[in-house]
């Protein structure tokens, strides 16, 4: 019931399409049509020109990460597992939104709401991870996607460290790498049209420049 209990929790919670609603209330726009299609805060930001859109996106999709570990911290005090759990399909929903044709964000905010509470580890590493690429490319996308597969290799050498900054505490190795590995795929998956996308411009750029 327990495990029934997280998946419901996490699902309903990130499934809360908070650009679309937003946007489509205060713009009269729908934003799975506009810029990239995604319903995130980052697209959210390109389409209505607004940082404080844009921010409020990411707090709320941020809180829904967040919101469904602290629940079932709530609910079952001293279970790693169940919080996690509950994160895991906060993002799914998040990304692969049932309200909207499994249309979705990519993840990001969801998440790290979510590891900020179960895993902040992860978190950290990523975000170190984050300035370091962007320092060598000053591309947002280069950026999300370095981050995300480096940070599953390092979460995967240096577990042990990580499991002393789990919450609730655990030692429970193969929650961790699971829950680890599938929120950073599922963020992965999400970020490769657009890195076909810049691939491809890329190939273009040098045909021009040598043509």
């Amino acid at each position: 019931m327990e495990y029934l209990i997280s998946t419901v929790t996490g699902y309903l919670l990130g499934s809360f399409p908070t650009a679309y609603l937003l946007i489509k209330k205060t713009k009269g726009i729908d934003i799975t049509k506009n810029g990239s299609g995604n319903v995130g805060a980052y697209n959210s930001f390109r389409v209505t020109k607004s940082k404080f859109i844009g921010f409020i996106v990411f707090m709320i999709d941020f809180a829904k990460g967040a919101g469904s570990a602290l629940f079932m911290i709530f609910l079952f005090s001293n279970n790693f597992t169940y919080s996690a759990l509950a994160v895991f399909f906060a993002v799914l929903s998040h990304c692969f939104n049932p309200w909207l044709g499994f249309k979705g964000g990519r993840g990001l905010a969801t998440a790290a709401g979510g590891a900020a509470v179960v895993f902040p580890y992860l978190l950290i590493v990523w975000c170190i991870l984050w300035v370091i690429f962007y320092l060598m490319r000053k591309n947002i996308l280069f950026s999300n996607i370095g981050a995300t597969i480096l940070s599953l290799l390092i979460v995967y050498n240096t577990v042990n460290i990580g499991l002393k900054y789990t919450y609730p505490n655990t030692d429970n190795v193969s929650s961790v790498i699971f829950v680890s590995t599938s929120v950073l795929v599922i963020i992965f998956i999400k970020h490769t049209d657009p890195l076909k996308e810049w691939i491809n411009k890329q190939k273009t750029k040098r045909v021009i420049k040598y043509d």
